[in-house]
């Protein structure tokens, strides 16, 4: 079994990335009841024993907040609860602990990087359920922050914080018996997440030449309150595609019409939905929270379960399994159009909404509608270079080859590929439902995302507003704006070609004919 390492960088990678660790743990405990530390828990955890007695006792996957309190039931005497105080389970042991390879679960220690120049969101983390999931080696912060400037975060903090960072990518790469991908989640708006998390990507590429490299990057809307997003995003366009292997842009306004949708569903009733009383939606006092006014825990719940599905293959057995290495293999026939748009089904997972359960059909159809993309774009009436279909649950490859058959009519793919299909099967179907479906398609829908940031990117450097504050910081020239727009045009550009070169049907070469 392979190995996986999570980098959450700014506020919004380690808000997602805080939601992937409890989600992740709360299906592992639906699998796992004996707690026992097996290959699927050791893709993305590590087995710690850092008590001074001997042995392990079985321990609960499930998130602290998912459990009931001590005071309501009592502990079991063979459940560690991370509550306990450090003296009650025993002192530690020096340095990271001993990891345990087999038996029973000791301390589970995530496979992440926890990186923010504010110390807000990850000192939240620490105070949280999740706290005994991470310690303080896994952690880098400053106090300051980059101030929405993709300069500060990528010249000043990258330089600074650069071999901090490698030696603790070696150390946590040291604790991987196979390690095959590094997952990045980050905000393209912001200064730290654009800035510093693009850094790190060419620190990854220099390091570990030979990891692929998958890029979770949020983008911002268009009504963004940081003025300077646009100039963070291209600047940051320019090294994801320069660096990344595969990223799967994601859209605030696509997370925010999916989460105002489900507000409705659950405000209307309609197709018999119900909010669970543990869900993400709902306050503690049980009531429904207002989505509009704080949205950004459903938000980041949704690409969360993005990357539960995308990562299930690498955590659980299947039938056909697809490694991570696999989709950058199948799915990406040119360096730089590594671009995967993403739909999710079914949806209302994601907000633990009570619904009825989708057939496996009516969840073909669900993902390769505009309505479950995780950008907004049509990739239906545009050009497909490739598709990977990730399903979960107990269905069949027949299942899959019908669907894919009555699909392809309605799908536009270039007239080289029309075959590009890549399918996977996991066993293992997310929690409360018998089956799902994650769509990754390689498509020039993304073209008007780019063209739109293009253009939000140029009112601002047409008239040279705030450049200063990027050119006050060392090693930031004013050709490093020239140079990321010229990237990206370059990119839309790619796009166009292959749109025009796939106009109408394929027609054969004429034959070559020879006069006897």
């Amino acid at each position: 079994m392979t190995q996986s390492v999570v980098l959450q960088v700014g506020q919004c990678g380690n808000q997602i990335g805080c939601r992937f660790w409890d989600l992740a743990l709360r299906e592992h405990s639906a699998v796992n009841k004996k707690g026992i530390y097996d290959e699927a828990l050791s893709s993305f955890f590590r087995n710690v024993n850092t008590r001074s007695t001997q042995g392990c006792k079985p321990i609960s996957l499930t998130p602290e907040s998912q459990r009931p309190t001590s005071t309501e039931i009592g502990l079991q005497a063979n459940q560690f609860d991370p509550r306990e105080s450090r003296d009650q389970r025993g002192s530690r042991t020096d340095g990271d602990g001993a990891d345990t390879c087999r038996g029973k679960i000791c301390s589970l220690k995530a496979r992440a990087l926890l990186i923010d120049m504010e110390e807000g969101v990850v000192n939240e983390i620490l105070q949280g359920p999740l706290r005994d999931v991470f310690d303080s080696k896994q952690l880098i912060t400053d106090v300051s922050g980059s101030g929405n400037n993709w300069a500060v975060g990528h010249k000043i903090y990258g330089c600074q914080y650069r071999d901090q960072i490698v030696e603790k990518l070696r150390k946590t790469a040291e604790h991987c018996d196979c390690l095959q991908c590094f997952f990045i989640i980050h905000s393209m708006g912001g200064g730290t997440g654009s800035g510093l998390g693009t850094f790190i990507l060419k620190v990854l590429e220099d390091e570990f030449p030979e990891v692929y490299r998958f890029v979770i990057s949020v983008y911002p809307s268009r009504e963004d309150d940081v003025v300077t997003s646009p100039y963070n995003s291209v600047l940051a366009m320019k090294e994801l595609s320069n660096h990344a292997d595969c990223v799967l842009p994601i859209e605030n306004e696509s997370l925010f019409d999916i989460v105002s949708k489900i507000h409705q569903m659950t405000n209307t009733g309609k197709l018999g939905s119900a909010v669970k009383q543990t869900s993400l939606i709902t306050s503690s006092a049980g009531g429904i929270k207002r989505i509009r006014e704080k949205p950004f825990d459903a938000m980041n719940n949704i690409v969360a379960n993005l990357l539960l599905n995308l990562t299930s293959s690498a955590r659980f057995e299947g039938s056909l399994n697809m490694d991570l290495n696999e989709i950058s293999m199948n799915l990406v026939p040119f360096p730089r159009l590594h671009y995967l748009v993403s739909s999710l089904t079914p949806l209302y997972t994601l907000a633990d909404v009570n619904v009825p359960s989708r057939r496996l059909d009516q969840m073909f159809s669900d993902a390769f509608s505009k309505d479950h993309q995780l950008l907004q774009a049509d990739p239906k009436h545009s050009l497909y270079l490739a598709c990977a279909l990730l399903v979960r649950g107990n269905v069949q490859v027949s299942d899959l080859r019908r669907n894919i058959e009555r699909m392809k009519p309605s799908l536009q793919f270039v007239s080289w590929n029309q075959e590009g299909w890549k399918t996977g099967l996991c066993s293992v179907p997310p929690v409360g439902h018998s089956h799902s479906l994650l769509a990754l398609a390689n498509n020039t829908c993304v073209k008007p995302t780019f063209r739109d940031l293009r253009e939000r990117f140029m009112r601002l450097y047409k008239k040279k507003a705030h450049l200063h504050h990027y050119l006050h910081v060392d090693g930031m020239e004013q050709s490093s704006f020239s140079e990321a727009l010229l990237s990206l045009s370059d990119l839309i550009e790619e796009y166009n070609q292959l749109d025009a070169s796939n106009c109408g049907p394929a027609v054969d070469p004429p034959r070559l004919e020879i006069a006897v």
